[in-house]
């Protein structure tokens, strides 16, 4: 049987959670795929609120009520935090046994907290019926086996390494329009910002666009292999390789904004298209969100792999379950066929500015950014993200931005590399 391969030693840590009830048998509609054998109200949880995320959530609602026309589609966002707040929400509910009729989680480890509570069904023979495991990417489709059965419908594939920048506040501090080779390299382009007057060159936000700092540089100094070690055993955190790592990440943080603790990611990319910064690094939904502000490639903004990671894709996929105890489970099943289907994905993903998790997609209906994300995914090393699920259990996540955040207000990096060795060795023993 297949299991997810970069999770290696990394144990599933179960929730604390009491096993989703189905208390609503008389609500719970027969049947599977399509609208089918069932009718009314189906509850969507997710974190998509504001910008791309938002239109592309309004473009899977908009195919689900063509497809899905029994059914009443029902908002259950929750916003901030790159989906901790909602994920705080759906706990407490899943623990009541409450759950919504479907919710949004990052494929990969992050589901096996789920998977291990006996909370999700498994939707594999649904794969069968619907041909999506002859058209989702075979590489997106071993990641999210798990023992040979699958939890989730990937909606799409996003890419965490990227870097956008202003290419104006480049041009005026002397600097090429391009990417830096390598962290050192980043690092120098920094100060010569600095030194023309950009006090803060590099933008971020809250604890976990830290993390997704981190885990580029460990990217480009360990390498994709020996980065992806630090989730299945075969890398050490408290190596001397890491610790150069951390340090380079310390000095990263030292030309970010004070403010940073405060923000959430929109805030960050702002400050660079406002001209306050010349860079952040956040993951490719960030396309989406300077495509719904007005903005143009290479005008306003351009994009390149985080310095030291070109050819490395570094991914995460936004993906939908069954909840055990479902509500509306005809209706939740319906939804899942949407997520997966190429009408969905077309509409989910274009305003998002991810890539499609099917392989039959048309890379013509999508814009500049996301064709060379397509080709890159195909061609690419591949990292599994932490910040965003596809790497590690949730507790090894809130583990490390917990850490990370810390580092944020005081700079210890023996303090830090303290904290992930331990983090990392709780995940392993429980």
């Amino acid at each position: 049987m297949r299991r997810m391969s970069w999770l290696g030693g990394v144990a599933a840590v179960a929730l604390i959670l009491t096993a989703c009830g189905d208390d609503n048998d008389d609500e719970t509609a027969e049947g599977s795929g399509g609208s089918e054998g069932g009718s009314g109200e189906v509850e969507v949880f997710t974190w998509w609120t504001e910008g791309g995320e938002k239109a592309g959530l309004d473009g899977l609602v908009s195919v689900f009520g063509e497809q899905c026309a029994d059914f009443e589609f029902v908002n259950g966002a929750v916003a901030g935090g790159a989906g901790s707040n909602a994920k705080q929400v759906l706990a407490s509910r899943l623990q009541t046994g409450e759950p919504p009729d479907t919710f949004q989680a990052h494929a990969g480890g992050e589901l096996l907290d789920y998977i291990n509570a006996n909370q999700l069904e498994d939707l594999s023979g649904l794969y069968d019926e619907w041909g999506l495991t002859e058209n989702i990417s075979e590489n997106l489709l071993d990641a999210i086996t798990v023992d040979g059965a699958i939890y989730s419908v990937p909606a799409n594939i996003h890419r965490a390494n990227v870097v956008w920048a202003n290419p104006t506040v480049l041009e005026d501090a002397g600097l090429p329009i391009q990417a830096p080779a390598s962290v050192d390299d980043w690092l120098a382009d920094m100060q010569a910002l600095r030194d023309a007057g950009v006090d803060a060159p590099l933008a971020i936000a809250t604890d976990w666009t830290q993390t997704m700092l981190l885990e580029a540089v460990l990217i480009a100094e360990l390498g994709p292999e020996a980065y992806s070690g630090l989730y299945d055993g075969g890398t050490d955190w408290s190596s001397a390789e890491v610790t150069a790592a951390l340090e380079k990440f310390g000095e990263l943080m030292s030309f970010t904004n004070e403010d940073r603790a405060g923000l959430d990611w929109p805030d960050a990319a702002n400050k660079v298209t406002d001209g306050d910064a010349a860079y952040t690094l956040m993951g490719d939904w960030t396309a989406g969100k300077f495509d719904e502000d007005g903005l143009t490639l290479d005008q306003d903004y351009v994009w390149w792999p985080s310095p030291g990671t070109d050819g490395v894709f570094q991914w995460l996929a936004d993906s939908f379950v069954l909840p055990v105890g479902a509500p509306n489970r005809a209706g939740t099943e319906c939804w899942l066929d949407v997520v997966g289907s190429t009408d969905g994905q077309r509409e989910f993903n274009t305003v998002k500015g991810s890539i499609p998790a099917r392989t039959d997609a048309d890379p013509a209906e999508y814009g500049p950014y996301s064709q060379a994300a397509i080709e890159d995914w195909a061609s690419d090393d591949l990292a599994p993200s932490l910040a965003h699920g596809s790497a590690a259990p949730v507790s090894l996540i809130d583990a490390v931005n917990s850490a990370v955040g810390q580092f944020g207000t005081g700079g210890d990096i023996g303090g830090l590399q303290d904290q992930l060795v331990a983090a990392a060795e709780s995940a392993t023993a429980q």
